[in-house]
């Protein structure tokens, strides 16, 4: 048992620091630099803030790095609960990346539109601003198709740890709610241009943050429970 609450820990150190570089590549750099509505202030902001930029595309492959380690590392710790279950949230997690990985080119390419290379010379200003635009709109369509088995791989996760009996059942209730949630998001994604002025879709992926988040703190601050039996 001694193996499984130091597996735990591990779990929960390496789920950390996925849920750190999630925010800070996903949510906080965007928020700081793109401007959708304007895309010469996003420009500007991009070449002021170049080497911000720089750290969100390093810390993006960091983030899809240790969430490939994250699901095997939790193979171990549930395989014992329901050994196929375990499988499936494995194979779901991981499909997700090679996906995210080749995603991040997009981000690259700004760079290079960028970089006032040479052979940028005939494009125009107004054309360079576009093909920015258009990087950046293409990596987050990327981040759509990923998110279909970030939504996926949470399921047979959160009934895992519902059913595990060494952490609590409500936290699997929300995984579970909480895959249902993303994946919701990403029909409402595609099937509605105006889906960001729906009101539920400030709130539907809140279920699955506090699911993750909720579960990393617990493995990495208070492991799991055991008893004699176990």
């Amino acid at each position: 048992m001694e193996a499984n609450k130091r597996t735990a820990r591990i779990a929960g150190l390496i789920y950390f620091l996925v849920v750190i570089t999630g925010i800070f590549g996903l949510l906080y750099v965007p928020s700081q630099l793109i401007s959708w509505k304007n895309p010469a202030e996003t420009i500007e902001n991009l070449k002021s803030s170049e080497f911000l930029f720089r750290m969100e595309i390093l810390t993006g492959l960091l983030c899809y790095s240790f969430f490939l380690l994250l699901p095997l590392v939790l193979y171990e710790l549930f395989k014992g609960i329901n050994k196929n279950v375990a499988l499936l949230m494995v194979v779901l997690a991981v499909v997700s990346i090679p996906i995210s990985f080749a995603n991040m080119v997009h981000k690259l390419d700004i760079l290079t539109l960028l970089s006032g290379a040479e052979y940028l010379a005939p494009f125009s200003p107004e054309q360079i601003q576009a093909h920015v635009m258009q990087s950046l709109r293409s990596y987050n369509y990327g981040n759509l198709v990923a998110q279909v088995f970030w939504s996926l791989w949470l399921f047979p996760f959160g009934y895992l740890v519902f059913k595990s009996g060494f952490l609590p059942k409500l936290l699997g209730i929300f995984l579970m709610i909480g895959s249902c949630g993303y994946f919701m998001d990403v029909c409402g994604r595609i099937l509605f241009s105006n889906y960001g002025d729906f009101l539920i879709s400030d709130y539907i992926t809140i279920p699955a943050s506090i699911g993750e988040i909720g579960t990393c703190l617990w493995l990495l601050i208070m492991g799991i429970k055991t008893t004699k039996a176990q």
